[in-house]
């Protein structure tokens, strides 16, 4: 299957979107404005951004292939509240969630993030 690295980003947002959801109620929060204002702390830019610094040293030579490829992918649109850089870190890790996914890795996503969640 041949699908480029920013449908990768799209289809990794949507499932870390998901993960992030199920831990955090997991993790006991109930309400849903409390679940929404816990899941910023994950799911911005930023925050992904710094999960993927965290996570480099733990990568496959193919995952970060698939990052630099994700995170030197031009676009002609640019991001409105972070900084270019921060958002193509971004983008290179919602890649690497979606070439996880896609390829039934789950069990290597969990992998990578439960030293970043147990925090």
């Amino acid at each position: 299957m041949d699908i480029n690295v920013i449908e990768l980003a799209y289809l990794g947002d949507a499932f870390y979107e998901l993960k992030v959801r199920e831990y955090l109620i997991k993790k006991g929060i109930r309400k849903v404005d409390n679940l929404q204002k816990s899941s910023v702390n994950y799911v911005s830019a930023k925050a992904q951004a710094n999960i993927l610094k965290c996570i480099m040293d733990n990568l496959t030579p193919k995952e970060i292939d698939i990052i630099h490829r994700a995170r030197n992918y031009k676009r002609n649109t640019h991001p409105k509240n972070t900084d270019i850089l921060t958002y193509k870190h971004s983008t290179a890790f919602e890649a690497l969630i979606g070439y996880l996914y896609i390829n039934n890795n789950v069990d290597r996503i969990d992998d990578l993030l439960k030293d970043i969640w147990r925090n």
